[in-house]
């Protein structure tokens, strides 16, 4: 598999396009990476296949420039085609081991999981980290099911592998994760929903070292 930086997991951005306004995605997400955030998952839903392609390979580009991890969300073929670093997959998408069989070991894939099961099976399945959610209500997935504070705990206890929380997660609540074991956190609306990209992205990764480390930094 490969090797990444557990701390690339800090700041964990998930792009939407919905607060583009009259800026592409790209420039977004520049300003996302120039703020602080670590590692970037494109998400795109009903795009047409070589625009979802072409803009793969744009932020990837953009990406590899800054040094920050890259994967797509959910459709490994295009993961394999863009050569992103990897793929994130929820339960519903494709299994894990396919996606690894496509991709290859030196690609990096996470997992979503709601439970301490799903976390577990997906470590033995060779996952390089665990997406676990939803901790708060979200918007952005409808059918997302929440979590315990609890069951968070549980799933970075039980595996060995990074565990980031995901779903809902922004500056006002991240500090009710303190000591739960995450390694960062997954955000969308909290960095690109916030009118001023750059400047959320930062303050965002700030409240974020000091709930996962437990120290301003």
């Amino acid at each position: 598999m490969k090797s990444f930086d557990k701390k690339n997991l800090l700041l964990y951005a998930v792009t939407d396009r919905r607060w583009l306004g009259e800026e592409t995605l790209c420039e977004q997400v520049e300003k996302a990476i120039k703020g602080g955030v670590s590692f970037i998952q494109l998400r795109e839903k009903g795009m047409e296949r070589s625009e979802f392609l072409k803009e793969a390979l744009e932020i990837k580009a953009l990406c590899g420039e800054y040094k920050v991890p890259f994967v797509i969300n959910d459709d490994v073929e295009i993961a394999l085609e863009a050569d992103a670093d990897g793929v994130h997959v929820g339960q519903g998408d494709m299994p894990l081991e396919k996606a690894r069989k496509i991709l290859g070991e030196d690609k990096i894939i996470g997992v979503s999981a709601r439970t301490v099961e799903q976390a577990l099976e997906a470590e033995r399945n060779g996952a390089d980290y665990i997406g676990a959610g939803s901790v708060f209500s979200t918007g952005s997935k409808s059918d997302a099911v929440k979590i315990s504070y609890d069951t968070l705990k549980d799933i970075c206890s039980f595996v060995n592998i990074p565990v980031i929380a995901i779903g809902g997660v922004n500056a006002d609540n991240v500090r009710e994760l303190s000591g739960s074991g995450i390694c960062g956190i997954a955000a969308i609306s909290a960095v690109f929903g916030r009118g001023d990209t750059q400047k959320a992205a930062a303050e965002l990764k700030q409240i974020t070292e000091e709930t996962v480390y437990g120290v301003k930094r």
